[in-house]
């Protein structure tokens, strides 16, 4: 499989270089793009060294069958036409396609059909990635909607650092130092100090006194799931530096109960079930992880709840607290954490070419294998 990735200096686009490896992905060639300033750049994958060439317009992408990517909504809508013109698949992480009526918006779990709008006949040979904030909610609300169909959704994020970027994280982490030191604390990636504080505000506002990102929750979440499910988020930005949690407050048509709640999410694909009070302040436990590039994997029996400081660079989407709503009698609530990099970003678009190259045998007729 020919495979370009878009982006790769950034943090999901190194991600993505670890998820092909991890997961056996048949990778035949692969050739990696960036900015003016990150080409030259060189990356190993597999054995093998890989030099960052500099994106540009043209025939870059010829022969290649799926491209990664992640740069920014602005470089997707430029180059998306040099990107599918020669019958790639063009994986994007951006906003810049999500809301398209033409292109799918896909989680696997979910929607992994939907995938067939980008690859047949006439179709625009994009599928848009959803925001990492929606992911971790719709994997856990597949699960519920199968129980009863889900009215409303209450959320609160507590997103970290790392949804900003790599140097979002390093700020963070510098300003730790200069507020432990007595030293001024500076920022440039946030619009305020984010260590030991919290920033209810993530992305611009709009004329109603949402945020972008709560938006993108109410309208990427009815598109993934072909509902009329009803989100209202507030997303609020944390001084951690990987992996986001959520606070939900699910309205179902029929009362469920807790139960039935916690063995749904326990059968669901890509959901771990951490929800065992009696744990508390017990160690945490891991066990040894199936692949080479992560030592441990957390042991979900032995957490009390998910804590994103233990789940950083895990996969799946973890839920725990799982309770009545007292204010609501049709009501659950609960809490996930998942790492908004993998599963967020880089993962989901490397399940979605496995979907691919599960479903069509041939992926781009114009390419040579």
């Amino acid at each position: 499989m020919n495979i370009a990735i878009v982006g790769a200096s950034g943090a999901v686009g190194q991600e993505l270089l670890k998820i092909l490896a991890e997961r056996q992905f048949p990778v035949t060639n692969l050739r990696l793009f960036g900015s003016a300033r990150s080409a030259g750049t060189t990356y190993h994958f597999c054995g093998q060294e890989y030099v960052v060439e500099e994106l540009q317009h043209g025939d870059l992408f010829q022969g290649v069958d799926i491209a990664f990517v992640s740069a920014g909504g602005s470089v997707s809508k430029e180059y998306a036409e040099d990107i599918t013109r020669y019958g790639a698949i063009m994986i994007d992480n951006s906003s810049a396609f999500r809301m398209d009526e033409q292109v799918p918006l896909v989680v696997p779990e979910l929607n992994s059909e939907d995938i067939a709008q980008a690859t047949q006949e006439g179709g625009k040979r994009i599928i848009a990635n959803p925001n990492c904030t929606t992911i971790i909610m719709a994997v856990c609300l597949k699960a519920i909607e199968e129980l009863s169909h889900i009215k409303r959704v209450h959320v609160s994020s507590y997103q970290s650092a790392s949804g900003a970027g790599a140097s979002a994280m390093a700020e963070l982490e510098e300003q730790y130092r200069q507020a432990v030191n007595g030293e001024e604390v500076k920022h440039q990636k946030f619009a305020y100090q984010l260590a030991y504080n919290l920033i209810p505000q993530i992305d611009v506002f709009g004329d109603d006194d949402y945020t972008k990102e709560e938006l993108k929750m109410y309208h990427e979440t009815r598109k993934i799931m072909h509902s009329d499910i009803a989100v209202s988020a507030t997303c609020v930005r944390v001084p951690s530096l990987r992996a986001h949690s959520e606070a939900l407050w699910i309205e179902t048509a029929e009362p469920l109960t807790p139960e039935q709640v916690r063995e749904a999410l326990s059968k669901a694909e890509g959901v771990q079930v951490m929800d065992n009070p009696v744990n508390l302040g017990k160690p945490i436990a891991y066990s040894a992880a199936s692949n080479s590039e992560q030592s441990e994997r957390p042991i979900a029996a032995n957490f009390p709840y998910p804590m994103p400081l233990y789940l950083s660079g895990t996969d799946d989407v973890y839920v725990g607290r799982i309770r009545r709503d007292l204010a609501n009698e049709n009501g659950i609530t609960l809490w996930c954490v998942g790492d908004q990099i993998r599963k967020g970003a880089a993962l989901n678009a490397v399940q979605i070419a496995e979907k691919i190259l599960s479903q069509y045998s041939t992926l781009n007729p114009k390419a040579q294998f």
